[in-house]
C-alpha cells in the first residue's frame, strides 16, 4: 500500500478538534465530527489493505485479527490501566462501578452500547466519563468484526459487485441513521448500524480507487477540506447525528481521500510536517485526552479553569508521543515486535480483558469497593431506595397512557384522588414528601411526571425526537384528571431552563453541562427556532400565561415556581470536599443569580390575573433576602440530588408550603 502522507495531515485535522471540543472550547462546537472523519479514514485504509490482500493471494483473517490487535490493543490497554489509581483515589463508590463496568465494556468493544444505556454524547454526564471517546473504537471493530468474512466472499463470488453491496449497505445505514434521529437522536448516536456508512464510505473510496487511482484535483480536495472546517466550526451538538447532517464531513474527507493526492494544494497543506507529527500520534493522543479531561473535572471542586484544560489538551499530545514511541511501535513494528507470535499476542490481550471483566464483578460485589471510603462521606450519597421505588416518571419511549398507575396513586380514605401532581423531573424530586404531606391532611394525590416535559399543553423539546413526547403526555393527564373529577393540579417543571434553553451556571465555579434544551409551540413543529431566537421565547413566554390561564378555567391550579438552580453536583461536591480535606461548612448560591436568571418567567406567572391560581414560591424556602444566599447544603442537611433535583431533605422544606397551597384551593373550588 502506497503511503499517503496527507492521510497523517488529515488524521491531526480530525483528533486536534475532538481534543479541543472536549477541552470545552466553545469556538470548536463542531469538534465532534472529527470522529466521522476518522470512520471514513479507517474505512478506505482497512479496505484497501484488504483489497490487496485478497488481490495478492495472502489474505488470513488470523492475520487480519492480528495486525488490528497490534494497533488496538497496546495503546488502549495502556490508557485504561492508568486510569484505575486515578479512580480508585477520586471516585466515590458509583462513580467507580460505573468506571469498571464501561472498562468491561471497552475490552468487550461494546462500549457504544453501554454509553447508549447510559448518556448522550452531549448530555451533562458525558464531560466526567473518562472512557466515553471509546464507543467509537466499539463502532470500528464491530464493522471489522464482519466485513473482511463479506469482502472475502464478494471476491471470490462477485467481485465486480463489491462497490455496489457496499454502496447499497451505506445507504441503507444513512437511511436507518435518519429515521433514528426522529426517534431517539441520543441512541442513535452511538448505535452500530447508524455508524456503517460512515465506515463504508472509506470503504467505498478504497474500492473506487484500487488499481485505478483518480486523478489529483485540487479544487474538489480543497473543497473537501473545507466542508471539513464548516462542520467544525458551524455545527453545534444538536446538529443530527449520524444522519444527512454527516454528509459534509464524511463526504469532505471522501474528496480528500479521492482527489486530495499528491501535487494538490491540499496534499501540500495536510503534508505539512506539523501536523504529519500529530496524525501519526493521533490514535494515542484521542485515547489521552478524555481521561485527562474527565478525570481533571472529577477530581476538581469547581469547574477546571480553561488554562489547566489547556495544558492538559498538550498534556494528551506529549503522552501520545510516547505511547506511539514506546507502546505502539515496538508492538507493530518492533524487530521482532512485542508478543511476537500471534497465539501469545491473542492470549495475553485475553487474559488483559479478562481481568479488567473480574474487577468490574469485584466492583459490582462491593458496591464499588465502598470499604475504602469514610462512611460519614458515604453517608452523604447514599441513596434513599424506600423513596426511589415510589417514583412515577416517565422518559423518553415510555407508554404513558394507562392510568391509574399503582405506584403513582396516595388516596384518600375513600380510596379517591383529590389532586393530580403533575411536571417533569423537577416534580418527581418533590413528589413523595408533598404526597405524604397531602395524605397527612387527608387529601387523595395521584403524581406522575415526564422526563424534560413542561407541564403545559402545547409544546415541544426542540433537541428531542418523537420518542420524546410531552405533548401527549400532558394530555393523558389531564384526560385522566377530567375522567376522574379531579378539579385541582399541581404543577412543577423547570419552566426557565426550557423557555431560555441555557443550562444554569451560577457564576460562582458551579456549572450545570449539557446542550441547550430548549422547547417550542407545537405549532412551530416543522421548523427549528434557536434557543436564542427572540422571537421564540417572546412566544413561549405568551404561551405559558395563556395556558396556565386556560387550564386555571377548568382547574384549581397550584403552580410551583422555579425552583432555585445548584450549579454544581452538591453531593459529589460534599463529597469531594471530605474526601480532599477540604473544609466548606455551607454550600449556597446567589439569590441575585436565580432572579436574574428566573425573572422573565417570575414576571409572566406574576403578571397572571387569576384567582383559581394559588403559586407556591421556592425562592421563599430555598433563599434568605437578608443573606441574599440560596442554601444548597449546611451542616449534614444536604438539599439536592445533584445539581437542580431536590433531595428528600429539601422536598421537605417545599412539601408543606404545597400541602397548604392544596388545602386552599379544594376549599375554594
Amino acid at each position: 500500500m502506497i503511503y499517503r502522507r496527507e492521510i497523517d495531515g488529515l488524521r491531526a485535522v480530525a483528533v486536534i478538534p475532538v481534543i479541543l471540543f472536549h477541552a470545552g472550547v466553545t469556538t470548536i462546537s463542531g469538534g465532534f465530527v472529527g470522529v466521522d472523519v476518522f470512520f471514513v479514514i479507517s474505512g478506505y485504509l482497512i479496505t484497501t489493505i484488504l483489497l490487496n490482500d485478497l488481490a495478492n493471494g495472502t489474505f488470513s483473517i488470523a492475520r487480519f485479527y492480528e495486525r488490528r490487535a497490534r494497533r488496538i490493543l497496546p495503546a488502549l490497554f495502556t490508557v485504561m490501566v492508568c486510569s484505575l489509581p486515578f479512580g480508585w483515589a477520586w471516585l466515590p463508590p458509583e462513580p467507580l462501578q460505573d468506571l469498571l463496568k464501561s472498562m468491561a465494556s471497552v475490552v468487550l468493544f461494546l462500549s457504544n452500547f453501554y454509553f447508549l444505556s447510559q448518556t448522550g454524547y452531549f448530555g451533562p454526564s458525558a464531560e466526567v466519563q473518562p472512557l466515553l471517546h471509546t464507543w467509537s473504537l466499539a463502532v470500528e471493530e464491530q464493522y471489522y468484526l464482519l466485513f473482511p468474512l463479506l469482502l472475502a466472499v464478494l471476491w471470490r463470488r462477485a467481485r465486480g459487485s463489491i462497490l455496489w453491496v457496499v454502496l447499497g449497505a451505506s445507504i441503507c445505514s444513512l437511511g436507518f441513521a435518519e429515521w433514528g434521529l426522529t426517534r431517539d437522536p441520543d441512541r442513535t448516536f452511538f448505535f452500530t448500524l447508524s455508524r456503517f456508512w460512515e465506515l463504508g464510505a472509506g470503504s467505498i473510496c478504497a474500492a473506487l480507487l484500487f488499481r485505478r487511482p483518480l486523478p489529483p484535483n485540487s479544487l474538489l480536495g480543497g473543497a473537501g477540506l473545507g466542508m471539513i472546517l464548516t462542520a467544525v466550526f458551524f455545527y453545534g451538538g444538536q446538529a443530527g447525528f449520524p444522519g444527512v447532517n454527516a454528509l459534509l464531513p464524511v463526504g469532505g474527507t471522501a474528496l480528500i481521500i479521492l482527489f486530495g493526492g499528491a501535487g494538490t494544494a491540499v496534499a501540500r497543506l495536510l503534508g505539512a510536517r506539523p501536523l504529519v507529527a500529530v496524525g501519526m500520534i493521533s490514535y494515542s493522543a484521542y485515547l489521552w485526552h478524555q481521561p485527562l479531561f474527565a478525570f481533571a473535572r472529577l477530581r476538581s471542586i469547581e469547574a477546571p479553569a480553561p488554562w489547566l484544560m489547556g495544558l492538559l489538551a498538550v498534556a494528551s499530545l506529549a503522552l501520545a508521543a510516547l505511547t506511539w514511541r514506546f507502546i505502539e511501535q515496538p508492538f507493530r513494528k518492533g524487530t521482532p515486535p512485542l508478543l511476537a507470535r500471534r497465539a501469545t499476542l491473542f492470549a495475553t490481550s485475553g487474559a488483559i480483558a479478562l481481568a479488567f471483566v473480574v474487577l468490574w464483578q469485584l466492583g459490582e460485589a462491593t458496591h464499588g469497593f465502598a470499604a475504602r471510603i469514610d462512611p460519614q462521606v458515604l453517608a452523604l450519597i447514599t441513596p434513599d431506595e424506600a423513596r426511589r421505588k415510589r417514583l412515577c416518571h416517565y422518559s423518553d419511549g415510555d407508554h404513558f397512557a394507562d392510568h391509574p398507575a399503582a405506584r403513582c396513586l396516595q388516596p384518600n380514605s375513600a380510596g379517591g384522588i383529590d389532586v393530580i401532581l403533575m411536571g417533569d423531573s423537577h416534580s418527581r424530586s418533590i413528589a413523595p414528601e408533598v404526597q405524604d404531606a397531602l395524605a397527612a391532611r387527608g387529601i387523595g394525590s395521584y403524581s406522575v411526571s415526564y422526563s424534560g416535559c413542561v407541564p403545559l399543553p402545547g409544546f415541544r423539546r426542540v433537541a428531542k425526537g418523537g420518542s420524546h413526547d410531552c405533548a401527549a403526555f400532558v394530555d393523558s393527564v389531564l384526560g385522566f384528571a377530567r375522567s376522574q373529577g379531579v378539579t385541582t393540579l399541581v404543577l412543577t417543571g423547570r419552566f426557565t431552563f426550557y423557555w431560555s434553553g441555557a443550562r444554569f451556571d451560577n457564576g460562582e465555579g458551579g456549572r450545570e453541562n449539557g446542550e441547550p434544551g430548549h422547547i417550542d409551540l407545537m405549532a412551530h413543529a416543522a421548523e427549528h427556532r434557536a434557543a436564542d431566537d427572540p422571537a421564540r421565547q417572546a412566544e413561549v413566554l405568551q404561551a405559558y400565561a395563556d395556558g396556565l390561564r386556560s387550564l386555571a378555567e377548568e382547574f384549581a391550579t397550584v403552580l410551583v415556581y422555579p425552583i432555585p438552580e445548584a450549579g454544581w453536583d452538591v453531593p459529589n461536591l460534599l463529597v469531594k470536599n471530605a474526601m480532599f480535606n477540604q473544609t466548606r461548612p455551607d454550600i449556597s448560591t446567589a439569590l441575585s443569580t436565580y432572579l436574574r436568571r428566573n425573572g422573565p418567567v417570575l414576571d409572566t406567572f406574576d403578571a397572571i390575573a387569576s384567582d383559581r391560581i394559588y403559586p407556591v414560591r421556592p425562592a421563599q424556602t430555598l433563599c434568605d433576602t437578608g443573606t441574599g444566599r440560596c442554601l444548597n447544603a449546611s451542616g449534614d442537611k444536604v438539599y439536592y440530588l445533584d445539581d437542580d433535583h431536590l433531595s428528600r431533605t429539601g422536598a421537605l422544606l417545599l412539601a408543606d408550603p404545597i400541602a397548604r397551597a392544596v388545602e386552599q384551593a379544594l376549599q375554594q373550588r
